[in-house]
C-alpha cells in the first residue's frame, strides 16, 4: 500500500490546517479510502504493517473518547505500538515543561506524538524542536486538524454518492456551520479546509457565540437558521458548550432551542438532500434533537468510523513518506 500516492507529502507534522495546501489536503483524502478498505475485510483482519516496529505515543492533556479511540485503533490498525501518556499521572503534574516531558518519551523512540492540550499553540511550540512527528489532536480553542480531514471526506463522500461522480469534490457546495462558532477549533479548522477546496460557508448562531470577522475571510454570517439552512447541502451543528455558559452567552437554553436547534422542524427549511453532521460528543435535544442524530439523514457515525482511516492516511504519510523525523 506504500506509494499509493502519486504526490509527494513534504511535511514533519501534522498541526493545523491553515498551514496546509488545498493539495495536501487532498492527498490525505484521496488516501483515506484504502485505509477504509483495511476496516472493512473480509477475512477479519484489519491490520496492515506500514507502521510495524514504530510507536506512536497518545498525549492528551484534556478529556477525550471519540478522537483519542481513533487514533489508538488507527496506529493499531498500521501495526504500530502505543503509549498512552496521561496528563494527570506525568511529571508534568510536578512542574516539568512540555518540553521535557517529550524530550523523556522521545529517548524512549518515539516516531509520532499525537497530542491534545488547553493551550493554543502547544503542538506548533513542540513541532519545531522535537525529533517526533507531532499531530494536533485539539488546542484549546485553535484547530483540530484531524477532525476537518475527516468532515471534508464525509461530506466528499456524501456529494459522490449523490451525484453518482466517483471524482465529485467539494467546489461549490454549501456548508451550514450552526452553534457556537466562537469558542469551536473544529469550526476554525473545518473553515479553513472547506475554503481551500472550494465550498461555500455560511456560519449561524446568536450573535456572542459567531465572530462577524469571519466575513472579511469570504464566511456568510447570519443569525437566523432559516436563512442559513434553505441552501446547505450540509448542516453541520456544533456543539453547546455549556461549561462556558456561566458567562450568559445567550439568554436561556429555551431560546436557543426555539432559534437555533437543528430538529426535523428547522430541518424543513433544508433541501431533501442535505446531510446532517455533528463532531460530538452532542448535548441531545439541545443543538441537536435525538431524531434528527439518529435519523437517515445524519452522517454522525460514519464521521466516526472514517474518522480511524483518515488518522490512519495522516500517521502514513507522516512517518513514511513526509518529512524525515529527526
Amino acid at each position: 500500500m506504500a506509494g499509493t500516492t502519486h504526490a509527494v507529502w513534504t511535511r514533519k507534522d501534522l498541526v493545523g490546517i491553515a498551514d496546509l495546501t488545498r493539495e495536501e489536503i487532498e492527498m490525505v483524502l484521496d488516501a483515506a479510502p484504502q485505509f477504509g478498505a483495511v476496516s472493512q475485510r473480509a477475512s477479519g483482519i484489519k491490520k496492515v504493517p506500514l507502521l510495524q516496529g514504530r510507536l506512536v505515543v497518545l498525549w492528551f492533556h484534556e478529556p477525550s473518547t471519540r478522537t483519542r479511540s481513533s487514533f489508538e485503533l488507527a496506529a493499531k490498525r498500521l501495526s504500530a505500538d502505543t503509549l498512552a501518556v496521561a496528563s494527570s499521572t506525568s511529571s508534568s503534574v510536578k512542574g516539568e515543561t512540555l518540553h521535557d516531558t517529550l524530550a523523556n518519551i522521545e529517548a524512549m523512540r518515539a516516531d509520532i506524538t499525537v497530542i491534545r492540550h488547553s493551550c493554543a499553540g502547544a503542538p506548533h511550540l513542540l513541532a519545531g524542536s522535537h525529533r517526533s512527528h507531532i499531530i494536533n489532536a485539539g488546542d484549546g480553542r485553535h484547530e483540530h486538524p484531524t477532525q476537518a480531514l475527516l468532515d471534508c471526506y464525509t461530506m466528499r463522500e456524501s456529494v459522490r454518492r449523490r451525484t453518482g461522480n466517483p471524482d465529485a469534490v467539494l467546489d461549490g457546495i454549501k456548508v451550514a456551520i450552526v452553534g457556537d462558532v466562537e469558542h469551536s477549533r473544529v469550526a476554525r479548522s473545518d473553515i479553513h479546509a472547506l475554503l481551500k477546496l472550494g465550498a461555500k460557508v455560511t456560519v449561524c448562531g446568536p450573535s456572542t457565540l459567531v465572530p462577524r470577522e469571519l466575513e472579511r475571510y469570504g464566511v456568510g454570517v447570519t443569525h437566523r437558521l432559516k436563512e442559513a439552512l434553505e441552501d446547505a447541502d450540509v448542516v453541520y451543528s456544533l456543539r453547546i458548550q455549556l461549561e462556558r455558559q456561566a458567562k450568559a452567552l445567550f439568554p436561556s437554553l429555551r431560546e436557543y432551542i426555539k432559534l437555533f436547534r437543528i430538529d426535523a422542524e428547522s430541518l424543513k427549511s433544508a433541501p431533501d438532500h442535505a446531510i446532517v453532521m455533528h463532531p460530538g460528543p452532542i448535548n441531545r435535544d439541545l443543538e441537536l434533537s435525538a431524531e434528527v442524530a439518529d435519523g437517515p439523514r445524519s452522517v454522525i457515525l460514519q464521521q466516526v468510523t472514517n474518522g480511524v482511516a483518515v488518522r490512519m492516511a495522516v500517521m502514513h504519510l507522516l512517518a513514511n513518506s513526509g518529512g524525515a523525523a529527526r
